[in-house]
């Protein structure tokens, strides 16, 4: 019996604390869906298509910061988008029983738990909370827009694909 974990986010955008987990998350699962979901409380900066060819292009640098991931590993991962509904049935329909979360903080697992305790209770899907990584667990994907926006370097937080994607937003943002 395989594996399959859903790691869901909004990843806006992907940052090198995203890959981190995914590839720590890849060494652990059979198959790993990275999820771009959609959360009613944000306002994107990118649409979910976008966001979904960040994460390809993002993919093959991310070891640059954070565990490493050899390509057998991202062989193993799916990139999808949910842009309605409830995750527990996406979790059904690929046939997961984990969800995976990230988690910088306290802060962080307070929000979480309660989501935990709900899909687990809707459809038997279990939470695990991974932590982030120290050297990118302070980083926010809120922070690297506000930095980019004003004109900062985000180099040491992203992928270079979504730093060149920050850029260029930030360029029609003052147009």
């Amino acid at each position: 019996m395989s594996s399959i974990a859903v790691y869901p986010g909004s990843f806006d955008p992907l940052t090198f604390g995203h890959l981190n987990i995914a590839a720590r998350a890849a060494h652990l699962f059979d198959e790993l869906h990275i999820v771009v979901v959609h959360n009613p409380a944000k306002s994107p900066r990118f649409s979910s298509a976008e966001r979904v060819e960040l994460i390809r292009a993002s993919l093959s640098e991310a070891g640059r910061f954070g565990t490493p991931m050899p390509s057998s590993h991202v062989s193993k991962i799916v990139i999808d988008t949910l842009d309605s509904g409830l995750l527990v049935d996406y979790c059904r329909m690929v046939g997961a029983k984990a969800l995976l979360k990230g988690v910088r903080n306290n802060a962080d697992l307070e929000y979480e738990l309660p989501m935990a305790f709900v899909n687990r209770d809707l459809a038997g899907v279990e939470t695990i909370f991974m932590p982030a990584n120290p050297q990118n667990g302070f980083v926010s994907s809120s922070l690297v827009k506000q930095v980019a926006d004003l004109g900062g370097s985000v180099d040491k937080y992203v992928p270079s694909a979504v730093a060149r994607a920050l850029a260029a937003s930030a360029s029609n943002r003052k147009s």
